[in-house]
């Protein structure tokens, strides 16, 4: 992989093109004038924590452990794409642990699947959360939201937590049907079809979370901390 030109690139050096490696573990890029930020993980995220620090003066960090991805920003937004691997014990020795500047608001997106997932956003500003090929072993702990804010999971879930600050409003709706299924203090075994739900101050709330989850659900909780 390139490296760049400096040696801190979280100090405003230039980068190598499709590189933003700061050391042999870490990349990072500059905050700079960036206003909003799109994570992408587009080969799926395996082994991950993503956490909020607003104390960082870089746009993000990232450590890795195993095979080594590609890493890259481009106004804002960052990608990070592993190699296709047909190794199963290849993909289990991945582990990543991605930090995300708490002072700008943010998109995360995942693609092809999320497996032993952690997200940590609160005091975060998230602007949505998407995760598409489906999800298993994720907690997702989100803050308090500005506005509507859309989160999806796209391909079924199995073993999912999502939760979000005390008395925040969440509409839920899983398609596909639902097995042990867990909304605040409701509780369902199996139901077939289309479930739809809502938190009774939903309609009237200017800042909500709109949850969906298509392709079914089994052992999935949303509710508060």
């Amino acid at each position: 992989m390139n490296r760049p030109e400096n040696n801190d690139p979280v100090s405003g050096g230039k980068l190598a093109q499709g590189a933003d490696k700061e050391s042999s573990e870490c990349f990072a890029a500059p905050l700079g004038s960036i206003t909003g930020g799109r994570m992408e993980f587009g080969r799926g995220a395996a082994n991950v924590t993503i956490r909020a620090d607003s104390a960082t003066e870089a746009l993000y960090r990232a450590r890795f452990e195993g095979p080594e991805p590609r890493v890259q920003s481009e106004d804002g937004t960052v990608t990070i794409r592993y190699p296709r691997t047909f190794h199963l014990f290849e993909a289990r020795r991945r582990c990543a642990e991605v930090t995300l500047n708490a002072r700008i608001p943010w998109e995360v997106e995942i693609r092809d699947g999320a497996s032993r997932l952690t997200a940590d956003l609160r005091g975060l500003e998230l602007r949505s959360f998407e995760a598409s090929g489906g999800a298993s072993r994720v907690e997702l702990m989100l803050p308090t939201p500005s506005g509507t804010v859309p989160v999806r999971i796209v391909g079924g879930a199995s073993n999912v937590a999502i939760r979000r600050p005390e008395g925040v409003a969440a509409r839920v709706r899983v398609s596909g049907g639902s097995t042990n299924l867990a909304f605040d203090d409701q509780r369902f075994g199996a139901v077939g079809g289309e479930v739809s739900l809502r938190s009774p101050e939903y309609e009237g709330a200017p800042d909500r979370y709109d949850i969906a989850i298509t392709g079914g659900a089994s052992n999935v909780t949303i509710d508060t901390r």
